[in-house]
C-alpha cells in the first residue's frame, strides 16, 4: 500500500514535503504514516487530501484505469462521477 500512496502523491504533483504541509504533519510523520499501518482517518484524510476514493490508495494503476474505462457515459464518453452521501436518520 504505502508504494501505492507514495505514487499518487507525485501523480498529484505534490513533493512528500508539500503533502505533509497539506495534512498538516512533518514530512517524517507521513513518512512513518505510510510505511506503517495508518488507521482509517487517516486513510480518509489522505484520500481526501489527494481527491481520490480511498480505494484507489489500495489498487494498482491497471486496477484504476480499468475502473476509470468502465465509468464513461455511453452518450458523450466523458468520465461519470457519482458522489453520495449517507445520513442518520
Amino acid at each position: 500500500m504505502e508504494h501505492r500512496i507514495k505514487e499518487l502523491i507525485k501523480e498529484k504533483g505534490y513533493t512528500q514535503q508539500e503533502f505533509a504541509d497539506l495534512l498538516g504533519m512533518s514530512r517524517v510523520g507521513l513518512v512513518q504514516i505510510v510505511n506503517g499501518k495508518p488507521s482509517y482517518p487517516t486513510l480518509e484524510k489522505i484520500a481526501t487530501a489527494l481527491n481520490v476514493p480511498m480505494w484507489q490508495l489500495f489498487a494498482s494503476p491497471e486496477e484504476i484505469a480499468r475502473q476509470a474505462k468502465n465509468d464513461l457515459c455511453p452518450h458523450c464518453g466523458m468520465p461519470i462521477s457519482i458522489k453520495t452521501t449517507i445520513e442518520k436518520v
